[in-house]
């Protein structure tokens, strides 16, 4: 009884150990087998290494992302609708779920040859047909926009173009190919100058100016008197447009009138300036071209000169009652002949000179017709042309002037003969100066021994210096010999040099600085001239038509001779219109 309790425990116990080993056996399969697992992605540093990819809670579906575990089998897809995408057999198409889209076009591929490349690769160049214009690369950080091939800076589109239009042809449209691009019209220098209108082949520009003021000195005297004064200016213009020939009328004048008279004595003496001083001052002349081959032309000109004697000259009689008007008729016929570079130039001159018959203030007449002379002359100039803007030049005159009286009122043969000779260049740099100037030597011989020979050092040019687009700076020189009445002077050396400064604070407003000097030489005499001018103009452009304009002006005679140096101020304002 008591040994076999004892055989059963033991044999409970051998099953009991042998469950055990089993047990145990199976364990360190499974824990081998997990190890085993763990150890292939122990040092893989991708998310979920350390846990069976069916047990992440975010997988996906496919076999290849499973970690080479086959996916739970699907139910078969039922059969696509006919609309649905399938391929050409038929057959469904393969999902898109788990895939990585493609869209058909690679990156930066609609950054075209303008818009953003991340890829950052070198643009394409645009191509242009032959003649087509090419717009310049920005100079650096901060230029402006270029601008396309016609030149056309576009910062917005307007709705008109956006809206629908009848189609145009490419010619007419400008976008057919290797067609040039339409050069655009010429920017309006001056958006206030007259327009003109045309008559036939001419373009023709008028314009009047009024204007009204005082001057405290209309007569020059070294005494001074003042008295108000009015201005009227007339002008006209007209220019041929023909394809061959040219023709131009240039026409200018004025009159000057005052709101009183002088007194006929001063301090008891006889008033050397005249009662009146109202007086006229006309500039005209028409030039005309006949080209008779394409470098030989025939020109001419018809000129005509009125005027008077400048106030506090001492050509003036004393006692007058007006200012004696005088005038000077010409006409220049002449060829202009190129050989390539180099032009040659010549023409003849005829001028007449004639003056009234001076009215005293008795209300006697006293003749003038010892002043009157005609004169015969010729004039030649050779230039070559250096390079584009740069023309040297060389030119002489000669000239006779003989008088219609032997001997004038003080018994002297003003009979005489001269000309000059000078030579120099005319500029035209990128039309930021442009003009001519030259230097020369200027004399005249008289017939009567008692008269010395009048000669001198010449200067004459014009030269226009656009210094900005809103300022220009114009200097003017010229010199001349006149006729003089005073016994013992051959005539009067004369030499003028002009500065004049535009500005324009707008378009619309403009301001005008001009100083004048010249000196005036009476041969064998010992009068000697100065004079100085300081003139300021305010213009305001209202219109094309209608210009409002203030002149402030103050003249200077300074003589040599006693009691005959003068100053002046005038002071004008008035209107211009034109067309």
């Amino acid at each position: 009884m008591t040994a076999r309790p004892a055989r059963g425990r033991k044999r409970r116990a051998h099953l009991l150990g042998a469950f055990s080993a089993c047990l145990a056996l199976g364990i360190l399969d499974v824990t081998a087998a997990t190890a085993q697992s763990l150890g292939s992605g122990l040092l893989n540093p991708m998310r979920g290494a350390f846990v069976a990819p069916r047990d992440l809670p975010l997988r996906n579906t496919s076999e290849a992302a499973s970690g080479g575990l086959p996916a739970p089998p699907s139910p078969p897809a039922p059969p696509a609708p006919p609309d649905s995408n399938q391929d050409k057999s038929g057959q469904p198409a393969p999902s898109r779920i788990g895939q990585v889209p493609t869209y058909g076009l690679p990156a930066a591929s609609g950054a075209a040859s303008s818009g953003y490349d991340s890829f950052n690769r070198n643009r394409r160049k645009p191509k242009y047909y032959p003649a087509q214009l090419k717009p310049k690369p920005p100079p650096g950080p901060g230029s402006q926009p270029l601008q396309n091939a016609a030149a056309q800076l576009r910062l917005s589109i307007p709705p008109s173009e956006s809206a629908n239009k009848q189609p145009l042809p490419p010619g007419m449209a400008g976008t057919a190919q290797g067609q040039p691009a339409r050069r655009r019209l010429k920017v309006d220098d001056d958006p206030f100058g007259a327009v003109g209108d045309y008559a036939g082949p001419f373009l023709i520009k008028s314009a009047v100016e009024l204007s009204a003021g005082y001057d405290t000195n209309p007569g020059r005297l070294f005494d001074s008197h003042g008295l108000p004064t009015w201005v009227v200016a007339p002008e006209f213009l007209a220019v041929s447009n023909w394809e061959r020939h040219a023709l131009v009328a240039d026409l200018r004048g004025s009159f000057t009138g005052y709101g009183g008279s002088l007194p006929q004595t001063i301090d008891g003496q006889i008033n050397p300036a005249p009662t009146n001083l109202d007086r006229p001052d006309f500039t005209g002349h028409v030039d005309g071209r006949f080209d008779v081959t394409a470098d030989t032309a025939v020109t001419a000109q018809l000129r005509l000169r009125i005027a008077t004697d400048n106030p506090g000259s001492p050509n003036i009689q004393a006692g007058l009652a007006r200012y004696p008007v005088y005038q000077t008729l010409g006409s220049t016929v002449g060829f202009d002949q190129r050989f390539n570079r180099l032009q040659i130039s010549g023409g003849a001159t005829l001028d007449r000179t004639t003056y009234q018959s001076s009215v005293l203030t008795d209300g006697t007449l006293a003749t003038n017709d010892d002043r009157n002379y005609n004169q015969y002359g010729g004039a030649g100039r050779v230039s070559y042309e250096v390079m584009p803007g740069l023309k040297p030049f060389a030119e002489v005159e000669g000239d006779t002037r003989v008088h219609d009286q032997q001997f004038d009122r003080s018994g002297f043969e003003r009979d005489s003969s001269g000309g000059y000779a000078k030579a120099g260049t005319s500029f035209e740099f990128t039309r930021l100066l442009i003009g001519e100037l030259a230097i020369g030597w200027a004399e005249r011989s008289y017939i009567d021994p008692r008269l010395n020979r009048l000669q001198g050092f010449l200067t004459s040019g014009s030269l226009i210096w656009s210094a900005t687009p809103l300022t220009t700076a114009k200097f003017i020189t010229d010199t001349q010999i006149t006729e003089t009445t005073l016994p013992l002077s051959s005539g009067v050396l004369v030499h003028t040099y002009a500065f004049e400064v535009d500005h324009d604070f707008r378009r619309w407003l403009t301001a005008i600085g001009k100083f004048t000097y010249g000196t005036y030489d009476y041969s064998g005499n010992v009068r000697k001239d100065k004079t100085y001018s300081i003139e300021g103009d305010l213009i305001y452009k209202m219109t094309r038509s209608l210009w409002i304009r203030g002149t402030l002006r103050h003249d200077v005679l300074e003589s040599n001779v006693p009691l005959s140096s003068s100053s002046a101020i005038v002071a004008l304002l008035g209107v211009r219109l034109q067309n």
